[in-house]
Formats: structure tokens, C-alpha cells, sequence
């Protein structure tokens, strides 16, 4: 790991089980692609790699964005909020970000009285997973 790396991973507030929330975010569009966790190990993989990597809390283990999908994150940048306990990472997503098959997560859009599916879907999970 390199010295500016380590230094990242200083500056950010974790909380108490060790987690900070991360926002992915198309780095083209700015449209938001998800949320997850990540954990100090989390950064740093991601950090090396290039490619998202997150704490999954289901599953209690690291999970990298696409390794089952191949729908892989790549990190163009890094941001972290004042309070040095949030990230945004800008990427660029491949196919799509959601294992619903939608490109992103936020999908629903609440108008005041219904509830709606927007967005684009990408793929059929059941022919992904």
C-alpha cells in the first residue's frame, strides 16, 4: 500500500462496527448507481485495484462489485464528505449496477401519491445469476 493510500485511510471516520457509508455515482453522468458499505479493507482493495470493492453486512465478507456478474465498477474518483465520515466514489459502471438488472438501485420514484419503476433495465437477473 502506498504512503498516499495510508493516509486516505487515516483521515476517514469509520463507526463503531468499522463500516463507512460509500455512494457510487457514474462518473459521466452523475446519475447515482447505489449505496453500500465499506470497511478499512474495503478502501484499501479498492484503492489498489481500481475496482469497487464493499463490506458486504449479509454476508460479513468483502464482496468486489461484479465478481459474480462481471458488472465491474471502475474507480475514477474518490471523494469523502466534511465530517470525513461518508464517501462518494465517481466510476464507471459496466453493464449495470443493480442485481435487479436495472442500471441503478434507485429505480423507485415516490410522485406524491404512487409509486413508480423508472430507469433502465440492462439485464434479466436469471440469466446472470
Amino acid at each position: 500500500m502506498t504512503q498516499n493510500n495510508e493516509k486516505l485511510l487515516d483521515q476517514l471516520k469509520f463507526d463503531d462496527k468499522g463500516l463507512i457509508p460509500c455512494i457510487a455515482q457514474d462518473s459521466e453522468t452523475g446519475e447515482i448507481l447505489m449505496f453500500a458499505f465499506m470497511n478499512r479493507e474495503s478502501v484499501q482493495k479498492s484503492l489498489e485495484t481500481k475496482i469497487a470493492t464493499y463490506w458486504s453486512r449479509s454476508r460479513s465478507k468483502l464482496w468486489v462489485k461484479g465478481e459474480s456478474s462481471g458488472h465491474t465498477q471502475e474507480i475514477k474518483e474518490i471523494w469523502f464528505d466534511c465530517d470525513q465520515d461518508c464517501l462518494l466514489i465517481k466510476v464507471k459502471q459496466n453493464v449495470a449496477a443493480c442485481h435487479t438488472g436495472y442500471r441503478s438501485c434507485f429505480f423507485n420514484q415516490f410522485t406524491g401519491n404512487e409509486i413508480k419503476e423508472v430507469g433502465e433495465k440492462r439485464f434479466e437477473p436469471k440469466e446472470v445469476y
